[in-house]
């Protein structure tokens, strides 16, 4: 998917059918009152961002690389409320 498209409540009410082929396309973000309010996109695409919410990966799948940037990567200030969960 590439630009995305703004138009406003009113415009994609008068051309629903005409925003619904363009969301084939590119997302059609609807505004309202000048806010970005919802957006259109296709079903393919709606159900690939679905499939990635629910990726799960284990250790072996991460590159060698990839392990080494999630063990040097800073952690935020927050998350040491969390170490208790992990202390022993």
């Amino acid at each position: 998917m590439t630009d995305t498209l703004h138009v406003t409540a009113t415009q994609f009410q008068r051309e629903v059918s005409r925003y619904q082929d363009e969301a084939l396309r590119r997302p059609v973000v609807v505004t309202r009152n000048g806010r970005e309010r919802t957006v259109t996109i296709s079903a393919q695409e709606y159900h690939r961002l679905k499939r990635r919410d629910r990726e799960v990966l284990a250790l072996e799948d991460f590159s060698n690389a990839d392990l080494d940037g999630i063990m040097t990567a800073p952690m935020h200030p927050d998350a040491a409320g969390f170490d208790h969960e992990v202390e022993g």
